[in-house]
């Protein structure tokens, strides 16, 4: 539509769209994440430490499981409901979950950090790296103006969208005061979601500092971060009175930008932001000291940051390899998310996880995509506007002394020798998916899983500690919660698979995944409404610990240590815009693992380190999800 690109009047192009319902309007009366019953939590807890642990382990587990309900567990317990009942405007996890990633002092890179990639553009010719750039800059920027405008449609979670996601439910909704909207939408069987979160997406970083690191935003700054060949560059993209630049000058920037020749630089600052977090805190000071205070200033403030690489992406893995880690010199790991494109136009976000979860930035992914490919800003034929980059682009100088160079140096190294030990491998399977799942009844999520859990047995002949992140978002600051899909059933099931198949008939093979199915449900479910265990025990300890008590002998227990210390980490998501997310695994000895079940084919991406092997783990992926696939089927398996 005409208006929708034109400048005039209302402004139209500065917008994603306008929502009838103010994009805060639910936030009020969300929901509070529940603090579950200790006595529930333990139970949960024991039955996720049942299929890890042998008898004696287990009695041992157990004992000091009902000692701490009993006791100081009771008493923490009881002190963490007072806290919550006297925090209404929050959640109990929000606290502890924060400084949990920011007193973490490893890298946030590999560490933490996760991506997304998008799909290509539907049209070829859009995926041209200087077209694409620009119009997923302006997308991002219609995003960010449309949700501090409050127009941007809330997230809202539709189990009924004929009768919910409807013109006439927004029509009366929006009149129902904020403090009792969200009851409205429960009525018609839609949850809507926190969204307290999105604010961090733009003008946000992670800043080191010793000990905890620090949250910084200014919503203030209207300039671009563009990192291109280790170069740092800045230029406004919003004018004095915050509307948007003209496409057509920002692709001028960037293509300015883009045809730069200067030398990568010997020093490239990029590699700070893969340290220790206590190393580059002690950098950063010594950064400052030596008047770098503007351009990192600059850095810290800039709406977000566009990672321009030099090279096309040769393949998935290589795609992968890019996105979750790239060159260090390139990218700036603690700015709330970097926009990665590649020369080929292959584009996807690495996010820093602090400030959030998987929720808001997939909502933003699937707008910058939507927006860039269905009303894309420029097209082919666009010309850049005749203005001077030379003056509207700053390229940012880094004063640099011995100290800060050897310090570069050294992160430079330990950044590469950690990317050289990581491998990447993925395959997709493409005898079925969800569809299929869904008519035999079994739920798809669950039937990944179980795979998982055979091939991990298979493998290595063993059970291990697995870890898949639930959103929380339907509560207010709600964060994640841990499904714990290692259970006696998939151990059961995975154990008849892959040791005892000629004991069992196909009937019963069909049964035991049955089985593996209801029990996954039930934790996803109690996950997604705050009924896990993982986050109240460790709120729980948290409490202690804050209290300056000694750590109950409930936390010293090294079955407690090896359920936290997750082998098989895991996480799931299926978006138009996403072709293929991923992240590092959680221990050294562990696999990450970033999973999607289509409707005709399950796709699966592992990170390892040495004392693991990716690859063939996904070969026990494939030939798990061959077999469970054809015992649904009714056809007879050979192991």
């Amino acid at each position: 539509a005409p208006g929708r690109r034109g400048y005039s009047g209302a402004g139209a192009a500065e917008f994603l769209h306008r929502s009838i319902v103010p994009t805060m309007h639910y936030q009020k009366s969300l929901p509070r994440l529940p603090v579950p019953k200790l006595e529930d939590t333990i139970t949960r807890y024991l039955n996720a430490q049942k299929p890890l642990l042998n008898d004696d382990q287990f009695r041992k587990t157990e004992e000091l499981a009902h000692a701490f309900a009993k006791g100081i567990g009771r008493e923490l317990h009881e002190q963490l409901v007072a806290q919550d009942n006297q925090n209404k405007h929050t959640s109990y996890i929000t606290g502890p979950w924060f400084d949990m990633y920011l007193k973490a002092r490893e890298p946030v890179v590999l560490n933490f950090n996760a991506f997304m990639s998008f799909n290509p553009d539907p049209k070829p010719e859009y995926n041209n790296q200087l077209i694409r750039a620009t119009n997923m800059t302006v997308s991002a920027i219609r995003f960010m103006k449309t949700f501090r405008a409050g127009y941007l449609e809330p997230e809202v979670f539709h189990l009924n969208p004929e009768k919910s996601d409807t013109e006439i439910f927004k029509k009366i909704i929006r009149f129902v005061p904020s403090s009792i909207s969200w009851f409205g939408a429960y009525m018609v069987n839609a949850y809507p979601l926190d969204m307290s979160q999105y604010f961090r997406l733009f003008n946000s970083t992670r800043l080191p500092k010793p000990n905890k690191d620090e949250l910084y935003t200014d919503e203030k700054a209207k300039h671009l971060l563009v990192l291109r060949n280790g170069n740092f560059y800045v230029f406004d993209v919003l004018d004095r009175d915050g509307n948007m630049l003209k496409p057509s000058e920002i692709q001028a920037h960037l293509k300015y930008i883009l045809s730069d020749n200067s030398p990568a630089p010997a020093f490239p600052l990029g590699y700070l932001t893969s340290e220790n977090r206590d190393t580059w805190a002690s950098l950063r000071k010594g950064l400052l000291e030596n008047g770098n205070e503007e351009a990192l200033q600059k850095v810290d403030s800039a709406m977000f940051c566009l990672s321009l690489d030099d090279f096309p992406v040769k393949d998935f893995v290589h795609l992968s390899h890019t996105m979750l880690h790239g060159d260090a010199a390139n990218r700036w790991y603690d700015k709330s998310f970097n926009l990665i494109i590649t020369k080929d136009g292959t584009a996807g976000i690495n996010f820093e996880h602090s400030w959030g979860d998987g929720v808001a930035v997939l909502r933003f992914q699937n707008e910058v995509f939507k927006d860039s490919t269905k009303t894309p800003a420029i097209s082919p034929q666009s010309q850049p506007a005749s203005v001077d980059s030379s003056r509207a682009v700053q390229k940012l100088d880094f004063k640099l002394n011995d100290a800060l160079k050897a310090g570069i140096t050294k992160a430079k190294q330990k950044f590469d020798a950690t990317v050289e030990s990581l491998s990447l491998n993925m395959i997709q399977f493409q005898e079925g998916g969800k569809e299929l799942l869904k008519q035999k009844k079994v739920s798809p999520d669950a039937v990944a899983q179980l795979a998982f859990q055979m091939a991990f047995l298979r493998q290595y002949d063993q059970t291990v500690a697995t870890y898949e992140s639930c959103s929380t978002a339907a509560f207010k600051h709600g964060r994640t919660e841990t499904i714990r899909p290692a259970s006696v059933h998939t151990k059961k099931c995975s154990e008849a698979f892959v040791k005892e198949l000629s004991k069992h008939s196909t009937e019963e093979l069909q049964n035991l995944i049955v089985e593996c199915s209801k029990y996954h449900g039930r934790l996803t479910k109690e996950a997604a409404m705050g009924q896990g265990f993982d986050r109240h025990l460790f709120s729980l300890r948290y409490l202690a610990l804050s209290k300056g008590l000694p750590l109950p002998e409930f936390y010293q227990d090294q079955a407690y240590a090896r359920l936290n210390h997750n082998i098989i980490s895991t996480s799931t998501l299926v978006s138009p815009a996403v072709q293929l997310g991923g992240f590092g695994p959680v221990v050294a000895d562990g696999f990450g693992l970033g999973y999607q079940v289509q409707d005709d084919w399950i796709g699966c991406n592992v990170s390892a380190y040495p004392a693991r092997n990716g690859k063939e783990f996904l070969e026990c992926i494939h030939k798990s999800l061959e077999d469970i696939f054809n015992v649904l089927k009714g056809r007879k398996i050979s192991s």
